[in-house]
C-alpha cells in the first residue's frame, strides 16, 4: 500500500489522505502508466459528527489491504481512490455538521471555493481530471454518511429520466440487502429533492456518464433490526467496519469481475 497527500495550498494544514492500493511489489496491470483503470472513489466524514462513517471507512481499507482472496481480485482489477475525512477542521474542532467556516460542505459540490472549501474544491478537480481522461472509467462514487433517525444501513440514490439507467443504479442496494443482515433496502430511496442537489451524490451523478454509479450509503448511529425480528442490535465500530467489508465484496460482481444524513 503507498499513501499519498494531496496538498491544495498553503493555508491548509491537514492534508487528505489518499490510498492507493498496490498487491504486491510489482504494480497490477491496471497501476501500470498509460493502463486504462476501473476507478472506485470512495469519500467520508464529510460532516464531523457522523463519526460511524469513519469506522465504515476503516473497514474498507482494512479489508483491501488484507489477504482475502476477494481483496485480491479487487485490488488486481479496480483502482480504489478513498478520502477517508473530507471535513477534517470541523471533525477537529468537535463540529457537528459544518466546517471551520461554518459551511456544511455537502451542499457545495456545485462550485466549491478553494479558499472557503479547499478540500471539496481538491477533490472535485481530481474526479474531474479523471473523468476528462480517456484511460479511466469512474465506476463507482460512494459516499458515507450516518443517520440520527433511522435504522440499518441503506443508500440514497439518483433518479434518471432513462428507465434502463434507473434501474440499473437500484441494483447494487439489492445486492447489498441480500448480503448485510444489517443494510435495508426498503429504507433506501432515489430522489433529486432540491434541498440535496449540492451533495456529492447528486452534482456527480449529473456530471459522470451512464455507466458510474453515484450513492450515498447511510449508516445508522444507533442500531439495526434483523429481517423477520423485532429486536435491535446495537451498532458498534466492529459492526460498522464489518458492514463496509460486505460493502466491498459486491463492486466485483456488478462489474462482472470474476473470482448523518446526506
Amino acid at each position: 500500500m503507498a499513501l499519498c497527500v494531496l496538498h491544495m495550498g498553503p493555508s491548509l494544514r491537514i492534508s487528505l489522505f489518499f490510498f492507493f492500493l498496490c498487491p504486491s511489489p510489482f504494480p497490477a496491470a491496471n497501476l501500470r502508466p498509460g493502463a486504462e483503470q476501473r476507478v472506485v472513489f470512495i469519500t467520508a466524514r464529510v460532516h464531523p459528527g457522523e463519526t460511524p462513517s469513519s469506522f465504515v471507512c476503516q473497514g474498507i481499507i482494512d479489508f483491501l489491504v488484507s489477504q482475502h482472496p476477494i481483496a485480491k481480485v479487487l485490488r488486481d482489477h479496480l483502482v480504489f481512490k478513498i478520502a477517508p475525512m473530507l471535513n477534517p477542521d470541523g471533525v477537529y474542532l468537535g463540529n457537528y455538521r459544518c466546517s471551520l467556516m461554518g459551511f456544511d460542505l455537502n451542499r457545495h459540490w456545485a462550485n466549491p471555493s478553494p479558499w472557503a472549501h479547499p478540500t471539496l474544491h481538491g477533490v472535485k478537480q481530481l474526479i474531474i481530471q479523471m473523468y476528462n481522461d480517456p484511460k479511466i472509467n469512474l465506476e463507482f462514487y460512494i459516499d458515507i454518511h450516518a443517520h440520527s433517525t433511522m435504522m440499518n444501513g441503506f443508500m440514497y440514490g439518483n433518479i434518471f429520466e432513462d428507465e434502463e439507467r434507473f434501474q440499473r443504479q437500484a441494483v447494487f442496494p439489492k445486492l447489498l440487502c441480500q448480503n448485510a443482515e444489517d443494510f435495508s433496502y426498503s429504507s433506501t430511496s432515489f430522489n433529486r429533492d432540491a434541498v440535496k442537489a449540492g451533495t456529492g451524490r447528486r452534482f456527480l451523478g449529473g456530471l459522470l456518464n451512464d455507466t458510474s454509479y453515484c450513492y450515498t450509503l447511510e449508516v445508522s448511529f444507533y442500531s439495526y433490526i434483523v429481517g423477520g425480528t423485532t429486536s435491535a442490535v446495537p451498532y458498534t465500530e466492529e459492526a460498522c467496519i464489518l458492514l463496509q467489508s460486505r460493502v466491498l465484496r459486491l463492486p466485483g460482481r456488478e462489474l462482472g469481475i470474476k473470482g448523518g444524513e446526506e
